[in-house]
């Protein structure tokens, strides 16, 4: 349906102006959006940006604890008639301080792209916790070599779990999973929720170099921190391994960076921002091209098995609001999610 057809539909189910839907995290699991739809549409809005097909600004952030961000990410997908703003915060200090607590928060403000108004607040931990291994995925289906039957994750909490748990989608020949994390008890968890729903066994790593050593896809997904402080050197990752990652350069040694063959980036407008910030010391190798520049056929992907691709993704807000107006509409069919007023009409 065209923009006009789209919004007297919604207004069909949503007062615009005098009304919100509000919607939980399991209301946005209820909608019973799939994981594959999920990467189908993370790929999409990949493309559309790198295609600059949408507006979306770096995302800007606070960082109250050590080592944590509060980052806020809008974007405007006009294909889509979708728009709003992501506020995603991750706070590895509750480990320690507040143990019952997740460390992750994530919510979206859904807009009406014609007049601005709020239109939803969506919890999107549940949206995060999918889209951003969906966009690992991603970078795996146009670079790592797709008859891969080892892969590595670095990293066994929430977006750890759930690359292990997808992987497979785009890697089908898996036959061993290698994961490591500081804390055992977090890569026990991992292989005890996991290991039913793959086909592939998991290992747990005696040390992050069991992964580097024996794995040809490697993914990760550790807290960033402020001061990167590597503990994978760079001999030991050879030619023909494909890196991705979601927590900048937390992991490799510089050096890894520097001898790829490829290193893309999903945005570099947002990577050369995190670079200001501190967060590449050591600045940041050559930008082959944009993960989606790739996905999209604008630029080749893996062209050899022996080389040696990387590529650094730390989430783009065009994925979630391409997500959200998904959610939003099938919450919409589906009765889901509260109706709250904008303001209290009586006064």
């Amino acid at each position: 349906m065209d923009n006009i057809e789209y919004r007297n539909w919604v207004k069909e189910h949503v007062d615009i102006g005098n009304e919100l839907l509000y919607l939980s995290f399991e209301d946005c699991k209820a909608t019973g959006l799939t994981v594959k739809e999920i990467v189908e549409l993370t790929e999409k809005a990949m493309v559309a940006y790198s295609k600059k097909e949408v507006e979306m600004p770096a995302k800007i952030g606070l960082h109250p604890q050590p080592d944590s961000l509060m980052h806020a990410m809008p974007a405007y997908l006009p294909k889509e008639f979708a728009a709003g703003i992501k506020w995603g915060c991750n706070f590895p200090t509750n480990k320690k301080r507040f143990p019952d607590i997740t460390p992750t928060s994530c919510q979206i403000i859904y807009n009406d792209h014609e007049s601005g108004l709020a239109l939803s607040i969506m919890d999107a931990t549940w949206i995060t916790e999918i889209r951003t291994p969906g966009v690992s995925l991603v970078a795996a289906k146009h670079m790592a070599n797709l008859d891969a039957t080892t892969f590595g994750m670095v990293g066994c909490g929430i977006q750890g779990k759930s690359h292990v748990k997808m992987i497979e989608i785009v890697l089908p020949k898996l036959e061993k999973i290698y994961v490591y994390d500081i804390y055992e008890e977090s890569m026990d968890r991992l292989i005890k929720e996991c290991q039913p729903l793959v086909n592939a066994k998991i290992i747990k790593a005696k040390s992050p170099d069991d992964i580097a050593k024996n794995c040809e896809v490697i993914a990760s997904a550790v807290p960033i921190a402020h001061k990167p402080n590597p503990f994978i050197k760079a001999d030991l990752i050879q030619n023909g391994q494909t890196i991705i990652m979601c927590d900048c350069h937390s992991v490799y040694e510089d050096g890894v960076y520097k001898k790829a063959d490829i290193y893309t980036v999903d945005s570099i407008e947002q990577h050369k921002l995190l670079e200001g910030y501190g967060y590449y010391p050591y600045g940041l190798p050559e930008i082959y091209a944009e993960t989606g520049a790739i996905a999209g056929g604008i630029k080749p992907g893996r062209t050899s098995n022996d080389q040696l691709i990387v590529s650094n993704n730390v989430g783009m807000a065009v994925e979630d609001m391409m997500v959200a107006r998904r959610i939003f509409d099938l919450a919409i069919k589906k009765e889901l999610g509260i109706k709250l007023p904008l303001w209290n009409k009586t006064k």
